[in-house]
């Protein structure tokens, strides 16, 4: 069994916007999907519609978001250090409503 060893570099890596959330997706292979979302100061990401093939997991790296469950009509406030584990198919959205940078780092066992 051979396993390469990868180095990510932040600006190498897939970018996109989902809503004002900006992502990096550093990788995603048949077993694992790992990411981050940057959200400035009183902006949200748009809804995931939740994932069919496993839990996901927000760890806010910096900053506090709250993420909200529209089909559950949950919120949870999240301060830096905290996690969710966002159950499957839950969709879910991550909002700001802090005073400076957020950063949440994402994973998905099990990637659609």
């Amino acid at each position: 069994m051979s396993s390469k060893i990868r180095v990510m570099r932040k600006d190498e890596v897939k970018t996109f916007m989902e809503g004002d959330e900006l992502c990096r997706l550093y990788v995603k292979t048949k077993e694992i999907v790992f990411g981050t979302s940057t959200l400035e100061p009183g902006r949200k990401g748009a809804v995931d519609a939740g994932h069919k093939n496993g839990e996901e997991i927000f760890y806010v790296a910096k900053g506090k978001v709250t993420c909200n469950f529209p089909k559950s009509k949950v919120k949870k406030e999240l301060n830096e250090g905290d996690i969710v584990i966002i159950p499957k198919m839950e969709p879910h959205e991550l909002h700001n409503p802090g005073k400076t940078e957020a950063l949440v780092v994402w994973s998905l066992v099990s990637p659609d």
